[in-house]
């Protein structure tokens, strides 16, 4: 099997309401998404969906995407999409870093791997344990009440985990905290995400403050020096999520006892087969997980399914579905969706078990093929 055509569309994904996080510095409203589809001289096509979170938020932006794809596609054509170690090395000597850039490439071509064997992706990334993922919120930093509004919405659809956007004026981060979760509900999950917004002094101090509140922070400072330096001084558990990238960075988390729980998102680490890596790291270490894009409609909802159904129920937190922020829907009524509790799954199809529609997709803005 080969790689004979490489396909890609662009979309703007608008957000229902206005979005900010890190403590209200960044504000999105739109997202720019990139759909990569793959096809075989054997008639299988492979989908993938690449959104990272608008521009400003982490060193990745959507035309970086279809620039890179440039050099990925002719490097690619011909070779055997199965071959996944393969295609990433090829990738790596063709530019190295700009792992975002990558994840399309690698996800679409496990979708072909998935079809070609029958299976849906999670057995092949070793199997699916059949509990459902709880979905996380996800919720703006705005005033108390306007964040506990924001949780209620939510909590009408089932939701029980919530990730709430922390990270302003460290006042009234303290007390946004005490007063959410002096309305948590019994079985509810909060965890206070700072998108690396506090300086060090300011964790410890926000940490420290609410001390004998059970919860737990993700990302608190810019870097993994930083949040090492803040889990020394601090007693709450701490997720990393924007300063994991790659197996080294998951191999000191673990090493030097920087988070006891790691947010593996499929677009920044690079695509499942890099994920798959973490996963096992983390698991090898005691390390809990949430796993969700960074981005992006359903396609990349589902992608990401995948990876969290084949971790075991006590490693595994929860997830995402950016799908219910957005307006656009480009495969309506399929994939991993919300089932009414607050929970998904991966579909049962082989490969990632969806792919949007083409009528909705519109002409692809760049097309490469191998030469006749």
């Amino acid at each position: 099997m080969k790689i004979t055509r490489v396909s890609l569309f662009q979309m703007t994904l608008h957000l229902k309401k206005p979005y900010r996080l890190s403590g209200g510095r960044l504000l999105f409203e739109k997202l720019d998404s990139t759909f990569l589809r793959l096809d075989t001289d054997e008639g299988l096509s492979g989908w993938a969906e690449a959104c990272p979170w608008g521009h400003t938020y982490l060193p990745a932006h959507g035309a970086g995407i279809r620039a890179a794809a440039e050099l990925f596609a002719p490097a690619l054509i011909g070779m055997d999409p199965r071959r996944l170690e393969h295609i990433n090395r090829v990738m790596d000597l063709t530019l190295p870093g700009h792992l975002y850039a990558k994840q399309p490439f690698d996800t679409a071509c496990w979708d072909i791997l998935g079809q070609a064997t029958g299976l849906p992706i999670v057995e092949l990334l070793g199997g699916r344990y059949e509990e459902p993922i709880p979905i996380a919120s996800s919720i703006s930093t705005d005033t108390p009440d306007g964040m506990l509004a924001d949780i209620d919405a939510y909590r009408a659809l089932g939701y029980t985990t919530h990730s709430i956007k922390v990270g302003a004026d460290i006042g009234l981060d303290i007390e946004r905290i005490r007063f959410l979760k002096q309305n948590e509900k019994p079985g509810e999950f909060m965890f206070f995400d700072v998108n690396r917004a506090w300086t060090p002094s300011e964790a410890i101090s926000v940490m420290n403050a609410v001390a004998e509140i059970p919860a737990t922070f993700e990302q608190p400072c810019e870097t993994l020096e930083q949040c090492a330096h803040v889990r020394r001084l601090t007693r709450q558990p701490i997720s990393l999520d924007e300063r994991l990238e790659t197996e080294g960075d998951m191999q000191r988390i673990a090493s030097e006892g920087i988070g006891e729980v790691v947010n593996i998102k499929l677009n920044r680490v690079g695509g499942l087969t890099r994920a798959r890596r973490l996963r096992d790291i983390a698991m090898a270490n005691g390390i809990k997980m949430l796993v969700m894009a960074t981005g992006g409609s359903v396609l990349a909802d589902t992608e990401v399914q995948h990876l969290a159904q084949s971790i075991p129920r006590e490693m595994r937190l929860g997830t995402w579905l950016c799908q219910e922020m957005l307006v656009e829907d480009p495969a309506p009524g399929r994939g991993s969706r919300n089932d009414g509790a607050g929970n998904s799954a991966a579909p049962d199809a082989p490969g990632i078990g969806v792919a949007p529609d083409l009528d909705v997709l519109g002409e692809p803005v760049a097309v490469y093929e191998s030469a006749a």
